[in-house]
C-alpha cells in the first residue's frame, strides 16, 4: 500500500493526539478504522501476509483481530486470539486458539509505538510454549519498537515505517 492509499484510507490522521502510550503526537495512525472497509482490509492484509513467515499468526485483541482473520483467510495459517486481561469467566485462557508447544508464530500488529504491545502478547505466548523470533506490523512509528522487541529476541518487520509516510 503506498503513502497515497494510506493518507486517502483515513489511516493517517493530523492533529492532536494522546497514544496508548501516553505520548502526544501531532498525527494518528488509525489502522482500525481504516480496517471497517472491505477493500482497505484486504489490501492491508496481502501486505501482512507477504511478510509473515510460520504457518500460524496471532495478535491481541482488539486491533490485531481483524488482521490476523484477514491474513488466515488470505493464507490458510491459522490464528490465536490473545486477550489483553485475564478471564474469570468460560474457559478463563487468555488464548483463543491451539498453541503447540515449540510451535513459531508471527505476531501481526496494527501500530508498533514501543514496542510493548508485542511484547506482551509474546510473552503470554512464550508462557503457552510458543517461540516467538518474528512480528509484523502494518506501520512502524521508529519511536524505539523495533529495537526494545530486537533486544528481546524479536525481529520486527513492517510493511510502512512512518517516516515514508509523513
Amino acid at each position: 500500500m503506498d503513502r497515497e492509499k494510506f493518507i486517502e484510507s483515513g489511516m493517517i490522521k493530523f492533529g492532536d493526539f494522546t497514544l496508548t502510550s501516553g505520548k502526544k503526537s501531532s498525527y494518528y495512525v488509525d489502522i482500525k478504522e481504516a480496517c471497517t472497509d472491505p477493500q482497505t482490509l484486504s489490501s492491508i492484509c496481502d501486505d501482512l501476509a507477504r511478510h509473515t513467515v510460520y504457518e500460524t499468526v496471532a495478535g491481541m485483541e482488539l486491533g490485531a483481530v481483524p488482521l490476523i482473520v484477514g491474513v488466515a483467510l488470505k493464507t490458510g495459517k491459522k490464528y490465536i486470539i490473545v486477550r489483553k486481561g485475564e478471564r474469570t469467566h468460560g474457559t478463563g485462557s487468555r488464548i483463543v486458539g491451539k498453541v503447540e508447544p515449540g510451535s513459531r508464530i508471527d505476531i501481526i500488529e496494527d501500530v508498533v509505538t514501543t514496542g510493548n504491545s508485542i511484547l506482551k502478547t509474546a510473552q503470554i505466548l512464550r508462557d503457552a510454549g510458543a517461540v516467538i523470533d518474528h512480528a509484523v506490523c502494518v506501520v512502524d512509528r521508529e519511536s524505539g519498537g523495533s529495537e526494545l522487541l530486537s533486544e528481546n529476541g524479536i525481529k520486527l518487520v513492517s510493511v510502512a515505517k512512518i517516516s515514508e509516510l509523513l
